[in-house]
């Protein structure tokens, strides 16, 4: 079986308005300045603690566990209702159907919380097309740790796969667990795509569904 396993903020869906306005809503609740949306989108990749731990050092909070934890908190309260301002990134939903009629199997890991990642799918029509997914809460361990990669590729009960994603994170996880990468070109990624290097780049969705059929045919050859 082949399958095929997305990221999703980032490489699915444009997540980072809803993130930056619930970021910013625990800040003003607390008193302190507000990030810019840039800098937001600098902190997203490895989880909702992670996002948090950086905030907080940017506004001089530094890394008290407590406060973290409190943080976070109020930050998943605002957050975890219906995506309000996140939107699919173009061809998207075109591409997964395609993929899906090809007689791909496909599944999703994220550093996401598993909450709003439900919330997230449902709202956008996309749980019907991953039959397994890995949310930041699913195992003790996230990306970049491969761990979670390779439990929805052992759910789905494939003999080889093709990741999708965006970031370095991605990259890297992809790399520990030695799954090659298409890498969407438009999403969180900071880093020089020359530097990382993905097994294959794209820059609109409409592309992908060709690529995954020039992988396999290349797997198989």
């Amino acid at each position: 079986m082949k399958a095929v396993i997305f990221d999703l903020d980032g490489t699915l869906i444009d997540s980072a308005p809803d993130l930056h306005i619930a970021t910013n809503r625990v800040l003003t609740e607390e008193g302190l300045p507000e990030i810019s949306f840039g800098q937001l989108r600098g902190f997203i990749g490895k989880g909702a603690g992670v996002l948090i731990s950086r905030v907080m050092e940017a506004v001089g909070l530094g890394d008290d566990a407590s406060e973290h934890a409190r943080l976070l908190a109020r930050f998943m309260q605002h957050y975890e209702g219906e995506p309000k301002n996140t939107v699919l990134y173009p061809g998207v939903i075109d591409a997964l159907a395609r993929l899906e009629a090809m007689g791909y199997t496909m599944g999703l890991c994220t550093n996401k919380p598993e909450a709003p990642t439900r919330i997230a799918l449902r709202h956008f029509g996309l749980d019907r097309y991953f039959v397994q997914v890995a949310s930041g809460d699913t195992l003790p361990q996230r990306k970049p740790d491969p761990a979670p990669l390779t439990h929805v590729l052992r759910a789905l009960g494939a003999d080889c796969a093709l990741y999708v994603g965006d970031s370095e994170v991605d990259a890297e996880t992809a790399q520990a667990a030695a799954m090659p990468i298409a890498l969407y070109t438009e999403g969180y990624r900071k880093t020089a795509l020359a530097e990382l290097p993905p097994a294959y780049a794209f820059d609109h969705w409409d592309r992908l569904p060709e690529i995954v059929h020039r992988h396999f045919a290349e797997v198989s050859a």
